[in-house]
């Protein structure tokens, strides 16, 4: 049974063509994963299904009674609430149950007898649904859920004001699981969770009875928790019912096929254009030369399989560093309080460190500090010679009203357009994307971007927050054999072992170093 059907749904965005003439359907019970590389039109798709936004042409419906939870990254939390409160709300429907049975049972005292037996009928009725619903376990289902999540750690009772952005997203999809909604929309959700609530939440999946749909670039999370397969190319949509891994195999069979059967389609044009050129003036053999034109505008022609840009990632390498790149002394981390005990680090030239560790404890914080961006909460950073510094930051936060042009040739006027956009074209972006405002751009062709200017930088000291959160498997691939083969010192944020394991030489653990309970 279909709980969810789009019917031909065409849309444009920004000048660009996202979707044509896209299908779906959505069954009881199936986990979904939709696919494709950045920009391909995944959250423009998810915001048309919710109805944040009205395609150009086609349909979409829902069956009825369905009740659908999105995880929008962008919803605001507010002020003054506390995380336990905002989860609470997950259960608002049971709590204005219990307060219209409590009123019910204010209103027994001044009741007649034949109100009395209605009263005492509504609030059995109230009562039984409350009770099977688990209404009196909602505060240990929120604790199980949060504590999965990693919330647990930050403590329930904190203001979600001061919450950093990868807290506020766990705080969201904690609620969302809470809310239990008959079918889950899920927008990246393992961007802003660390390895071990990646694991809890892929478990949580896994026997998650409603339908999903979920977009995510972290393929082994995505292949262990989907078992259908949407991937949206060239503004296409096309249905496999496979894991991730039975997806990739499908279709690149799908794409030999295409391209033999192209190939093989035009020999035979190119041998019936030949017999028309050569025979359609000779009046003997007029006749079969028209015939052959017509079989040729009868043809039904296989487009050639389009092959996606992909990008090529290179860091210019500026000269040696000293020594030593940075030495901290009794440094301790912190905004308005202190977030780690007294450190003692140092980093020499060549290490490529990894640092990991649960959210909120300082891992930002620390590369800022480290970079002279904010000052210690204590302590001193002594930062060694010659050094040139490329940082990558976790979220862009500049004005999104500048095309990715213009953001680029800012930062680097004396360069040409010709090479601004031979730039940006090397890091996978299309003119499309190119002449877009960045705030038209997905989230992997906005970092793309913000790695381009990077990557126009001459840098011996390369530091990465969480460089890979919004980017397709072609481009973490890309990325990964650039840090590889770049010579500098590295120094990278990431929950993403798989990603950073071959590259470093040490991890370092921000969970040694705090003063939280964790």
């Amino acid at each position: 049974m279909s709980v969810l059907l789009v019917e031909n749904v065409s849309h444009d965005f920004g000048g660009r063509k996202i979707l044509e003439d896209a299908s779906f359907r959505l069954l009881k019970g199936e986990h979904v994963g939709l696919v494709g590389a950045n920009g391909e039109g995944k959250t423009t798709f998810l915001k048309i299904i919710t109805g944040d936004i009205m395609p150009d042409a086609g349909k979409v419906e829902w069956s009825n009674r369905v009740t659908v939870g999105y995880l929008d990254q962008h919803t605001s939390l507010a002020k003054g609430q506390s995380i336990r409160e905002v989860l609470r709300e997950a259960f608002q429907g049971m709590f204005d149950l219990e307060a219209e049975m409590l009123s019910l049972y204010d209103k027994m005292a001044e009741a007649s007898s034949d109100e009395m037996d209605k009263i005492m009928e509504d609030t059995g009725e109230i009562q039984g649904i409350l009770e099977t619903s688990g209404f009196y376990t909602i505060d240990a289902k929120i604790e199980e859920v949060a504590n999965g999540l990693g919330l647990g750690e930050i403590g329930l009772d904190k203001d979600v004001d001061d919450l950093s952005g990868g807290q506020r997203t766990k705080v969201l999809l904690t609620k969302l699981l809470l809310q239990n909604p008959t079918i889950l929309i899920l927008d990246e959700p393992t961007n802003y969770l660390d390895v071990e609530h990646i694991e809890w939440l892929k478990r949580y999946l896994k026997d998650y009875e409603n339908s999903f749909i979920l977009v995510s670039h972290d393929v082994p999370f995505m292949n262990e928790v989907v078992n259908v397969i949407y991937h949206v190319e060239n503004a296409i949509l096309t249905r496999y019912t496979a894991n991730y891994e039975e997806f990739m195999r499908m279709h690149l069979l799908k794409k030999e096929q295409q391209l033999k059967a192209y190939e093989k389609q035009q020999k035979e044009v190119e041998r019936l254009e030949d017999f028309v050129a050569r025979n359609k003036a000779r009046i003997s053999t007029t006749g079969r030369a028209k015939s052959r034109q017509k079989q040729l505008d009868k043809m039904e022609r296989i487009e050639k399989p389009r092959e996606k840009v992909k990008p090529e990632f290179r860091f210019k390498e500026a000269r040696a560093a000293g020594k030593y790149i940075f030495e901290a002394k009794d440094l301790v981390l912190g905004y308005d309080s202190a977030l780690t005990t007294s450190l003692n680090v140092s980093l020499e030239r060549g290490q490529r460190i990894a640092i990991k560790g649960v959210n909120g404890l300082g891992k930002s914080t620390l590369l800022k500090t480290l970079l002279g961006i904010i000052k210690p909460f204590a302590g001193q950073v002594k930062l060694g010679e010659y050094l040139f510094p490329g940082y990558f930051e976790q979220e862009d936060k500049e004005n999104g009203d500048k095309t990715a042009l213009e953001e680029v040739w800012d930062e680097y006027p004396n360069l040409t357009n010709f090479e601004v956009r031979q730039a940006l074209a090397k890091c996978g972006l299309t003119n499309e994307h190119i002449t877009s405002k960045m705030k038209v751009l997905s989230g992997g062709e906005n970092a793309k971007v913000r790695l381009c200017k990077l990557m126009l930088k001459q840098i011996n000291f390369l530091v990465l927050d969480e460089p890979t959160n919004h980017l397709d498997v072609d481009a973490k691939e890309e990325l990964k054999r650039a840090i590889k083969a770049f010579k500098g010192t590295v120094l990278l944020v990431s929950h993403e072992p798989e990603f950073y394991e071959d590259i470093v030489t040490d991890i370092w653990n921000v969970e040694d170093w705090t003063t939280k309970v964790v």
